[in-house]
């Protein structure tokens, strides 16, 4: 058995000096925390880079979009999707809200936009879709739908960033969108998160919200909120980061090409269609194994390749509607499409340092146990 490790994803790091460099300042200012002007550059290049007209920094994807529920001051029942990470659903759960599980699409595994109406009560406050794997949710019929019955949108783009669609970038959709900068992201702040908006009234809120409800320069805390402060070491990754963006995407689509050309004619595995409109960030790489067409599972393979030292992963398995924290809530979600879509996705290994020579590696394993 080959001693190499393959994980399923692995951190874009910049050159150690360039980091150095970054940080040198910081030993000069000795200022940390608190917004200082790493953090300040950092939210300013964001903005210009998602073209947007706010960026609130975060110590975390997860904190950003707890707070951004809280800004939107959201009541009741949030629709959203069980296929996702686990974040997602606890955020809500976590804002004292209960989620109202739709189900996904066949084709790109985001929330089914034609399904989202029939969920919508009288205790509806908002939807919050996701974009699965850097795949783009109908924001079109989402739009429309939460004009019709006056709901807010906000995104869980956390594996979107950078992406673009239709020309516009996804930061531009909804009322907010939240990405995350987690160190395996396809952009990382080694820790950290964002939420994209354009409303100003915004800003004091969730400047206020991640540090203890207080506002700016005064004695004032109208707000509970919690510490949620990007640090200034996390901000100076994020630059050199913001730097070598492009570099990281362009090696990523190498490995997703190659997966495709050797992947999308075998019989039993559905990939995701790519759709022309959209310029994807190649953040994961899903595999759907049909076990009718295939003759093996998701499982069997995901053994077979850990036998070999390769570490795909499951994801998302289970769905969030599964666990043990809705269940005791009682939280009903019929998601038949989610359910086998969870059972059968396994996501390969895919990040900028791969090698095109693991990943023929990884294709001949699936092939062989398809073919027996």
């Amino acid at each position: 058995m080959d001693e190499k490790i393959i994980h399923v994803v692995s951190p874009s790091m910049p050159p150690f000096e360039e980091f150095t460099k970054e940080i040198y300042s910081i030993w000069e200012t000795k200022q940390l925390t608190n917004s200082g002007p790493k953090h300040a550059l950092f939210q300013r290049k964001l903005e210009e880079f998602l073209n947007v007209k706010h960026v609130s920094l975060f110590a975390n994807g997860h904190l950003a979009l707890e707070a951004g529920i809280q800004a939107l001051d959201l009541k009741g029942e949030v629709i959203t999707t069980p296929f996702t990470f686990v974040s997602t659903t606890q955020a809500i759960l976590r804002c004292g809200l209960t989620p109202v599980f739709c189900d996904i699409s066949t084709d790109d595994y985001t929330i089914d936009a034609s399904k989202i109406e029939a969920l919508i009560t009288e205790n509806t406050s908002a939807i919050l879709p996701v974009h699965v794997y850097g795949n783009i949710c109908n924001d079109e019929m989402i739009e429309k739908i939460a004009k019709k019955h006056n709901l807010k949108v906000i995104y869980d783009a956390a594996h979107a960033f950078g992406e673009t669609y239709k020309g516009r970038n996804v930061a531009e959709l909804g009322d907010m969108s939240m990405f995350s900068f987690h160190a395996t992201k396809v952009f990382n702040s080694v820790e950290g998160g964002c939420l994209a908006f354009s409303d100003d009234t915004k800003e004091d809120v969730l400047n206020s919200l991640k540090q203890f409800g207080q506002m700016a320069h005064t004695d004032s805390v109208p707000y509970v909120g919690t510490n949620a402060k990007m640090s200034e070491l996390h901000a100076a990754m994020g630059l050199l980061n913001l730097k070598y963006l492009s570099t990281y995407i362009e090696k990523r689509k190498k490995v997703v090409s190659l997966y495709r050309d050797r992947l999308s004619q075998a019989q039993g595995i559905r990939l995701c269609k790519e759709k022309a409109e959209v310029i994807y960030n190649y953040s994961y790489f899903p595999v759907l194994i049909d076990a009718d067409a295939s003759g093996t599972t998701r499982d069997i393979v995901c053994q077979k390749l850990q036998q070999n030292n390769i570490y795909a992963r499951k994801y998302f398995y289970p769905l969030t509607s599964d666990l043990e924290c809705c269940r005791k809530r009682n939280i009903d979600a019929y998601v038949p499409v989610a359910k086998y879509v969870s059972d059968s996705i396994l996501t390969l290994p895919c990040y900028s340092d791969l090698e095109l020579d693991d990943v023929d590696k990884i294709c001949d394993i699936i092939l062989q146990e398809i073919q027996g």
